[in-house]
């Protein structure tokens, strides 16, 4: 088939790549979010599927847009078959469903319809779930409820951060993606409808959501570390300044201390919570960059009795 690949983050790279690897389909062109600032000098930067794409020699188009006219003349010149999907970052209009034969297909990492919306894996990981995993499915105008072409299921590992984890649903995605377009070329797939049940809804993460309750169970706290991290990042207060949690560990024997309050061992700090306590591992003190916590606690002098959060 003749593919228009839309896609913007480093995440969607792997499928972008199995897909120019394929000897049964043809990269026409890549759709991708439009340069965007980035570093210090804040310049303009092209997004890494852009960045690949041009590596590649193929035509990117950057859209403002995607219901934008000069962009829908260009995709109906390029006539794809179907337009494979991979965190592109825009919703997409009617105007622009129609013009593949085949439709937009999307990769979306989770095991729909669990976790539609802009943030599945760091929701799966906050919410305890022990699988998880990534679906291809037409994409229709409701949001993530198209039927499904294929799925493959991923294992949630105790320390899995939504970084670890989306970074294997990437590359085991972009097999399934692959496979996906083979199966809709030579009509051996057919799309199945979502099931009524299970339902449920991955927004994007908020700045609020990151921040860390003292007062909730260990467990939870540990989740909400894994499942922020590496974006937005976890945090806290700590002396009236913002204090990001990069890395925490359950510690289960360690107990007796108050929500927040935080307790220095030679190597070691500790915070209490709702249950026992969590380890500080790494974590990133307001502009500057991460650090060992205890290296962090000695800087500080943290008296007896301190605590997160206040």
């Amino acid at each position: 088939m003749r593919l228009v690949f839309a896609g913007t983050p480093e995440v969607a790279v792997p499928a972008l790549d199995a897909l120019i690897a394929s000897e049964r389909h043809e990269v026409a062109a890549v759709v991708t979010r439009p340069d965007a600032p980035a570093g210090r000098g804040r310049r303009l930067v092209a997004s890494p599927v852009a960045q690949r794409a041009e590596e590649a020699g193929i035509e990117v188009l950057k859209p403002a847009r995607p219901r934008d006219e000069d962009f829908l003349a260009r995709l109906r010149e390029i006539a794809p078959d179907c337009c494979p999907v991979v965190a592109y970052g825009a919703l997409l209009p009617k105007v622009a469903l129609d013009v593949p034969a085949r439709g937009w297909v999307n990769l979306h990492f989770s095991l729909l319809p669990a976790w539609r919306g802009a943030a599945p894996v760091q929701h799966a990981i906050m919410a305890g779930d022990e699988v998880t995993g990534a679906s291809t499915f037409l994409i229709e105008e409701g949001l993530d409820s198209g039927p499904v072409y294929g799925v493959v299921t991923e294992e949630i590992r105790p320390t899995d951060t939504s970084g670890d984890l989306l970074t294997r649903l990437a590359f085991a995605g972009a097999g399934l993606l692959a496979a996906t377009m083979d199966g809709i070329e030579d009509g051996t797939l057919r799309a199945v409808p979502q099931p009524a049940e299970g339902v449920s809804l991955a927004p994007k993460i908020t700045v609020e959501d990151a921040r860390v309750d003292w007062a909730a169970p260990a467990l939870r706290v540990d989740r909400v570390v894994r499942g922020c991290s590496p974006a937005p990042g976890a945090w806290t207060l700590f002396r009236g300044e913002r204090l990001k949690l990069r890395q925490t560990a359950l510690a289960p024997d360690r107990t007796g201390l108050a929500p927040g309050e935080l307790a220095v061992g030679k190597n070691t700090v500790h915070a209490g919570t709702g249950s026992h306590a969590v380890e500080l591992l790494w974590v990133q003190p307001q502009g500057r960059k991460p650090m060992a916590a205890a290296d962090w606690a000695r800087g500080v002098r943290i008296a007896q009795g301190e605590r997160l959060g206040e």
